[in-house]
């Protein structure tokens, strides 16, 4: 579980200090829970992501333990350090928009005939409840050739979810090199 501190004071100065002193700043918030403004070392915070198993990122704050999920998050422009996220309270029961990942794997064939892979989209909206949310969603590129893409009408929304992106935007694919 990943612990974080309180930010009594949330001004700028304040905010800096923590950022020199190695903390993330983070907003904590969802419907019908009260705002929290909180910090968390910036490495801790890092292998708690990466080590979290399922969508759900547990955390403490105060004396408060929550389920939340990455909502948004702001990285230094030089550095491409992470500087600020915003955590979105999972309520059980509430529906709501989350932006669920999505991981690529394999190499796509039409790098072979001189094409170039894109990145579009890396996350998607997808409405639901918390517990209905996957961990992310999963494509294989390999077969993807020159002038191919991964459109969002090609992925299943997950039981008691709905993807809230246009059909016809493209979330992957490979382009013809200039």
């Amino acid at each position: 579980m990943l612990e974080g501190i309180i930010r009594e004071s949330i001004g700028k100065s304040n905010a800096k200090q923590l950022r020199r002193d190695g903390y993330l700043i983070a907003n904590i918030y969802a419907n019908g829970v009260e705002n929290i403004s909180a910090a968390f070392k910036r490495g801790d915070f890092i292998k708690a992501v990466r080590a979290k198993e399922g969508f759900a990122l547990p955390i403490k704050v105060g004396d408060k333990e929550l389920n939340v999920a990455i909502q948004e998050y702001q990285l230094h422009p030089i550095t491409g350090d992470i500087v600020h996220v915003d955590l979105r309270v999972g309520v059980p029961g509430q529906v709501t928009d989350y932006l669920v990942p999505v991981v690529t794997h394999g190499t796509p064939k039409g790098l072979k005939n001189k094409g170039v892979f894109i990145m579009s989209k890396r996350r998607i909206r997808v409405r639901g409840t918390f517990e209905d949310m996957p961990k992310n969603f999963d494509f294989d590129i390999s077969d993807l050739d020159r002038d191919d893409s991964i459109l969002i009408r090609d992925v299943e929304a997950p039981a008691n979810c709905r993807i809230m992106e246009r059909a016809d935007v493209a979330i992957c694919g490979v382009i013809k090199a200039k």
